[in-house]
């Protein structure tokens, strides 16, 4: 069974930054695009960014320049550094793997980042 956990949200100041780690367990990760996903309160919940098993990225325009997404060697973890933060950041972030021979998606339960001073 697929799991994704993710970690490292919390309150950081405007203009700061955090990483945040998300690791997978239960299959093989070379084999799945993986992201992050943000839902602010009230919004739906859009993409962040995302790297493909090949290790493409691609950005949501409202982080690019910002965030860098990257995966560990081990592939079945993704990180996500997020500098130069600000308060329309905040938001519960979602790692998502996707297997790149399906259009099943699978889901972390979350961390909170709050970008406040």
């Amino acid at each position: 069974q697929v799991q994704l956990v993710e970690s490292g949200g919390g309150l950081v100041q405007p203009g700061g930054s955090l990483r945040l780690s998300c690791v997978g367990s239960g299959s093989i990760f070379s084999f799945y695009d993986m992201g992050w996903y943000r839902q602010a309160p009230g919004k739906q919940r859009e993409l962040v960014a995302v790297i493909t098993s090949g290790g493409n990225t691609n950005y949501a325009d409202s982080v690019k320049g910002r965030f860098t997404i990257s995966r560990g060697n081990a592939k079945n973890t993704v990180f996500l550094q997020m500098n130069s933060v600000k308060p329309d950041d905040t938001a519960v972030y979602f790692c998502n793997a996707k297997p790149i021979v399906s259009d099943l998606y699978y889901w972390g339960k979350g961390t909170l980042v709050t970008v406040s001073s």
